[in-house]
This record gives C-alpha cells, structure tokens and sequence, in this order.
C-alpha cells in the first residue's frame, strides 16, 4: 500500500511542477499585461522613440512619417504651407478614421515653438500624436477620444528659427524671432550684427572683463555665477552683455541679429503697432507662418478646443491678452475655463492657472486671442518648465537673490547647465572672460524629467479635449395626431462642459447655429420645445425639416447659455428639445444633429 501512496504522491508532485512550469513560460496573450510594463504608458509601440532629447525639423518629420506608416488608420499628415524659408508646415491629423471622417467630429488644435527657443511645445505636440496612436485599442480612454474626436497638431509654428536656434549658436532667449531679414538698427544693412561665437562651442554666453570700477564679483559658492558687489563693497567685474563683436562698427554689439520680430504677435485681435507692441511688425498676419495656420482653422470650423505650447514658467493662460478686452470673456464662458485650469493645477505640481493680461503681461495681437476671441474657441497656452520642479518648492527669493538654478545644476545636472569662465582675447574689448548658461538649460526642460512634463501636459490637454461637446440624442417619441399626422419629438444633450457656442461666439455670431434634422418623412411644421409643462414652443416658419438652435450649452452652470432652459424647459440646461409635425408615418424615423463644433451625429427609431 506505501508503493502506491508514494508513487501517487510524486505523480501528484511531477504533475503540479509540470503546471507551475508551463504557467511560467507559457506566453502572455497580451503584452500590456506583462508585470514589467509602466503603467501609464504604450507597452511595445510599433513606434519606438526616446523622449529625453529635443528634436529637429528633420527628426519630428522623420516621427510623424513612422506613425502615419505604423497606423495609417489613425494617422494622416498634410502640409498647410511653407515657412518664410520654404519649410513645409507639416499639421498631423489623428483619430480613428474608420468611425467618422474628421471634420464630422469634435476637433482639438495642438501647436508648439511659435517662439523658437522654447523647444518643448515641439517635443510634447508629437509626444501627443505618439502617444495616441500607440494607445488606441489598449486603453479605454484613449480609444474613445479617437473615435469621438480629432486632434490636428502642428509641431513648429516657427520651422525655421527652430533650425536656427539648434544648429546656431544662441542664448537661452535666442531666437523667439522667425527668421526674416529685417534692419532692427536703421543702417540700411540686414542682419549684419548678430551673436558671435567667441569659442566656437555653439553657446552664446556672457562676457565679463575685470574692472576697478566694475560692480559685480564672483559668487562664492558658486563660481560660475556673478553677483552684485554689497554698497559697501569693492567689485571686480564689470559686465559686457552676450558674446560678440561690433561688426559694424556702430558702437553696438548683436543689435542687429536675424529676424527680431515676434511671431506672436502678427495676430489680428487686439493687433498693434510696432511702437505699441514691440515685435508686430508691418501689420496683421504679415507673416506666412500665421496665415498657414489662420487658413487651416477658416477651413477647419470643427475645431472646439486650443493648446498651443510655450516656455517659461508652468502656467495655464487664458484669454484675454489685453485689460480692455476683458468684456469679450464673459462669466459663462470663464465658468468653463475655471473647471479646465483649476484641475490642470492639481495635474501639474508647481503650474498655475491664470488670465494672460492680469498674471503675466499684456499682449497685444496674440494667438491666444486670435484664436480665444477671433474664432471663439476655447484656448489655453501653457509656460512650460517652473523653478518649482526642481525641488518641489518655491523660492521666497528673487532671481537675483536666489541660486536655485545654479544648485540644481550642481546636484542634478552635475555640472551639465554651466560654461565655465574661460579667457578670450577680444578685438574690442581686449582681454575679456566669457561663461553662463547654455543655451538649453534654464528655458528649456532637462532630459530626465522632460517625459514626465510632456505626459502631465499631454494629459492636461486630453482634459480639455475631453470636455468639447459631446452630444447625444437620448430620446426619440412619436405621437399620431387627427388628420393622419404625426408629433415626432427629440432631446439632443450635450454631456460636457463646452458648449456648442461659447457666450463670446453667441453675442458676435462667430459660427452658424446647429442644425438639427428630421430626415425619411415630409414635414409640415418644426419647433423649439421652450416649456414642455406649459405647452409653449417656438415655430421656424422656413425650412422646418431642419430646426436651428442657437446652441446647446454644456454641463457647466452658463456654459454658453441659449440653449434650452431649466425644469419644464427643454430640458437641462444642458439638452434641446425639438418638435415635428409631419405627414403620415415613416418607416424609419432619424434624427440628425450637425453642429459644427459639436460634430455630426444621428440617431433612427
């Protein structure tokens, strides 16, 4: 009997490793699975591209090429036009083509690097577009976001300074410019004094030259830094401003570098002289750059949402540019920006959320209100990179004062932020020191924590998208009448905070009203329901097959106002109710509702 029992047992033990065994090679059906997945981000892309370096005209082109091969169901790229410089202004197009043409659905505007230097909006634009088509089918959201919604996305608004600044020496500033040639000093000649690059290493840095008069002396724990002598003090130095040399022997050094004007501020709301707004220019849209994008949004009314990317400060701003336009963002249309900026501060550690003109400056002709205001979208630009997220804090110090930048270079970048003080001889000057900053730090995030800040960006700006119009028609009813005829009544609701038409675009009638139709039957008479318990409704005498509706106003209490009512209204606040008479009965009774914001949809009972 022991024979048995032991033989039994280590056929039991042989059978159970067995198991175990295969439980452990056998191949997981689905690789997101995997435990050694991160979650929050695409296991296995077809894609595969590191996020930890900036990207040139040339390697973003390179991506958007890859994705629109690696899912040319979600990916589509066109050229809306060339630069100044004959670049081609490449805006990607993603969403799930095979559930609705694009511009049949909800749009989202992303671009990035209207100012040059501020490389991020470039690398988070595409690390949108990436991160989407790599996420379809595999997370719920994202796979509902495109079938629902589509994003158009323009890398660089500025392709050739964006060359300019990487592949030419600069500062940390340089260039915000485009790359127009331009007499910034009134000699007659172009672009004939610009940074020049005293020790070829490709940064353009500060000169300082040792001075019994001088007023700066070296920061003692930190000697990369120069700081002001104490009243009291004797000073070493005195400071000669960026690398360069008075090419034209004017008496000036770099005034007069390439291009110089300001790409933001070619725009036509609110749009100023150059005396006024330094950077404008001639007039408005003087530049192709801004009417390649103007042209795309005229011939894209489907866009409901905005996001354009700049650097520095970790900001979320919204319109309005300028005080006295501050009438043209009523309290309905700031209710929607409240519920999108003020959860963008929770998302983004360190970031705030403010008003353009009231917490940073004044801007006159700017996209933001171009777009905010000119076409009554909902826009937001945010400052990418904060000093916060260095350490987690803030400084109670000014710049000038504090020397968190020189101690993170010193405990994070190891050294990396910094050139070293070196000696030049210079032709002018003589016997000067050049050092500072390079040209990629402070402005523009570190590689280490640049994914993070374009993931939390990236997500920020899915919130918004999120909350364009959704719209749905929850309820169709027919009721037969004397005479043959027939009451077909339809609720159409909007389930998100924007409405169809922002209060703004209500009061200047930006955009048409919404249309909603009664197809397969022949119609004699069309109406609002304005109070279903009281019986009133409003008859449209024309065309009554389709019934305009000024707007379907969205979840956020006066998210646009003018569409239904409240109670025995139309319905919610945020839903119409519409009503037709027709004749006879209909096999198939579909509803359509086409709003140009709120995208195209229908639904047959």
């Amino acid at each position: 009997m022991k024979k048995y029992i032991h033989s039994f047992i280590y056929a039991l033990v042989c059978c159970t490793l067995a198991v175990n065994a295969f439980a452990q090679t056998a191949p997981q059906t689905d690789p997101d699975l995997n435990g050694m997945r991160a979650i929050g981000t695409p296991a296995n892309p077809k894609v595969k591209w590191g996020w930890n370096y900036y990207m040139d005209y040339a390697g973003f082109n390179k991506l958007m090429q890859e994705l629109a091969k690696a899912y040319p169901d979600l990916v589509k790229y066109e050229s809306i036009g060339k630069s100044f410089q004959g670049r081609d202004m490449y805006v990607i197009t993603v969403t799930d083509f095979k559930s609705g043409k694009p511009e049949s659905k909800p749009a989202f505007w992303i671009d990035g690097n209207i100012h040059a230097n501020e490389l991020q909006g470039t690398q988070f634009a595409m690390y949108t577009a990436w991160y989407l088509a790599e996420s379809f089918g595999k997370m719920d959201f994202v796979t509902d976001m495109l079938k629902g919604r589509t994003f158009y996305i323009l890398p660089s608004l500025n392709p050739d300074a964006h060359e300019n600044f990487i592949y030419k020496s600069n500062t940390t500033s340089s260039s915000r410019s485009g790359m127009m040639p331009l007499d910034d000093d009134g000699d007659g000649l172009v672009d004939e004094d610009s940074y020049d690059d005293l020790d070829g290493d490709g940064n353009i840095v500060t000169m300082r030259r040792k001075s019994p008069t001088g007023r700066y002396k070296v920061d003692p724990d930190f000697p990369g830094r120069m700081i002001l002598a104490k009243p009291d003090e004797q000073g070493e130095y005195e400071m000669l401003g960026f690398e360069g040399i008075d090419n034209d022997g004017d008496g000036r050094v770099n005034e007069d570098n390439p291009g110089a004007y300001d790409p933001n501020r070619d725009w036509g709301w609110g749009w100023q002289p150059d005396y006024i707004q330094g950077g404008a220019l001639f007039y408005p849209g003087t530049l192709p750059e801004t009417k390649n994008v103007k042209k795309f949004f005229y011939s894209h009314p489907n866009i409901a949402g905005a996001q354009s990317y700049h650097n520095f400060g970790g900001m979320f701003l919204r319109p309005p540019g300028a005080e006295e336009d501050a009438m043209y963002v009523p309290q309905a249309d700031i209710a929607v920006y409240d519920v999108i900026g003020k959860t963008g501060e929770k998302m983004i550690p360190g970031y705030k959320y403010y008003v353009l003109w009231k917490d940073l400056y004044t801007v006159y002709g700017g996209e933001i209100d171009w777009i905010g205001l000119g076409r009554g979208v909902f826009m937001f630009s945010n400052e990418i990179n904060t000093s916060w997220r260095m350490f987690n804090k803030n400084s109670t110090e000014n710049r000038n004062q504090n020397s968190e930048f020189e101690e993170f270079d010193k405990f994070l970048l190891l050294g990396d932020g910094y050139v070293k003080w070196k000696p030049i001889k210079h032709p002018q000057y003589g016997d000067i020191e050049i050092g500072g900053t390079k040209r990629n730090y402070i402005r523009n995030t570190p590689g280490f924590l640049l994914e993070e800040e374009g993931h939390r960006n990236m997500a920020f700006t899915m919130l918004h998208a999120y909350h364009m119009p959704k719209l749905e028609i929850i309820d169709i009813k027919t009721k037969a009448l004397a005479n043959g005829l027939t009451e077909v009544t339809a609720v159409v609701q909007n389930q998100r905070a924007i409405p169809t038409h922002s209060a703004h675009d209500l009061r200047f009638k930006i955009e048409r009203p919404d249309y909603i139709t009664l197809k397969n039957v022949q119609v004699l008479a069309g109406m609002i329901v304005e109070n279903e318990d009281l019986g009133i409704t409003r008859e449209q005498k024309y065309n009554p097959q389709t019934i305009e509706i000024a707007n379907i106003a969205g979840t956020v209490s006066g998210g646009g106002g003018g569409g239904g009512g409240f109670g025995g209204f139309g319905g919610g606040g945020n839903s119409v109710k519409v009503r037709w008479i027709v004749k006879g009965k209909a096999d198939k009774w579909t509803v359509e509702v086409d709003s140009r914001k709120g995208g195209i949809v229908s639904k047959t009972l």
